[in-house]
């Protein structure tokens, strides 16, 4: 920026204050991380965001500023004072990287191109789920691919025998969530089986080595770390004729070496895809980020949480923070230029 940026070590006591109302036009400060302040991370759970308004910290930052900028797109499934706490007090508008995710997202939700492609993966297979849901409500699906642990609890709800090792890894890895994660497994499998791709061969880890196996070689007391060769196969023409295509969660163990092959293929194939793909955020959106590819998609989330509730459809309090901001300061929006 050009600018000198000076740190306060402080957030909402004297030392801030005075800093604050000591800068010339022009100045920046930049304060210290709002999660050492009680209110903001000591353990209270905020069930409104009306409860992050009336606290300390909103009220005094809130009184010194003339607009927030919300960009943490990140925390947005959130509620604590510094995210939601300036809804009524002062005009709240989003950052450009915060209006990014949703413009991206809301396409993948609502006007995605057709046809569609979701690829769903990763350990977090009730997080999967809600999404599949979700999108399967709104009609708009050609395909829902699920890789991964996902993809393996998939198999099992289908009727595939996995294995006692793979099933009760995933039973202990859910808690108290398998049970009804399971029931939405099998509704998804009676109810959407003509829009359901699910994995046609698995690698396990046999003694540190990468072995092949076909689901008729299943049940297998080893590991599945990974999608077979078939499966990718299978999954390439519907990458390739997809207008659009959705990716959260990989596909394999990728951290190890022998098992990244499904991952970094089906990041291959949407990089090389002449459809849109946006990228769901956590790890693929990292795994996006370490190969030097994110100028190749549409868009790469940098929400982990968040991105899942945005695709859940679930309700997002700093999203709602801004909607009700606007309505209340839409004049003085305008007249800072900052609302047409």
């Amino acid at each position: 920026m050009g600018k000198s940026i000076t740190f306060v070590p402080d957030v909402c006591g004297e030392i801030a204050i005075g800093a604050i109302e000591s800068m010339a036009d022009g100045e920046i400060v930049f304060l210290d991380n709002v999660r050492g302040v009680d209110e903001e991370y000591g353990g209270k759970k905020y069930t409104s965001n009306k409860e992050t308004e009336n606290t300390e910290i909103a009220s005094t930052l809130s009184s010194l500023a003339d607009v927030y900028v919300s960009d943490a797109f990140a925390a947005a499934h959130r509620r604590s004072p510094t995210l939601t706490g300036f809804t009524n007090s002062i005009p709240c508008v989003a950052g450009r990287l915060m209006q990014r995710e949703i413009e991206s997202l809301r396409i993948a939700t609502k006007d995605p191109p057709e046809p569609y492609l979701v690829i769903l993966g990763g350990a977090k297979c009730d997080d999967s789920l809600r999404v599949a849901m979700n999108l399967i409500a709104r009609g708009k699906l050609e395909r829902v691919a699920f890789v991964g642990v996902v993809g393996n609890l998939m198999l099992w709800a289908s009727g595939v025998d996995i294995g006692g090792r793979n099933s009760d890894f995933i039973r202990e890895s859910m808690g108290k969530e398998f049970g009804s994660t399971w029931e939405i497994a099998e509704k998804l499998i009676l109810d959407h089986s003509d829009l359901i791709v699910l994995p046609s061969d698995v690698a396990v880890e046999k003694d540190g080595v990468r072995h092949p196996l076909s689901l008729s070689e299943l049940p297998t007391n080893y590991p599945i770390y990974d999608v077979g060769m078939q499966t990718l196969m299978n999954l390439r023409p519907l990458v390739d004729s997809a207008e659009c295509i959705l990716w959260n969660g990989p596909a394999s163990y990728f951290e190890l070496p022998e098992f990244a092959f499904g991952t970094i293929e089906i990041l291959n194939m949407c990089v090389e895809a002449p459809g849109m793909t946006i990228i769901g955020g956590g790890h693929t959106s990292a795994l996006v980020n370490q190969r030097g590819v994110a100028s190749q998609v549409y868009h790469n989330s940098t929400g982990g949480g968040a991105t899942i509730s945005f695709l859940s459809g679930e309700s997002m309090p700093v999203i709602a923070s801004l909607k009700n901001s606007r309505k209340r300061f839409e004049d003085e929006l305008v007249r800072l230029g900052l609302s047409s």
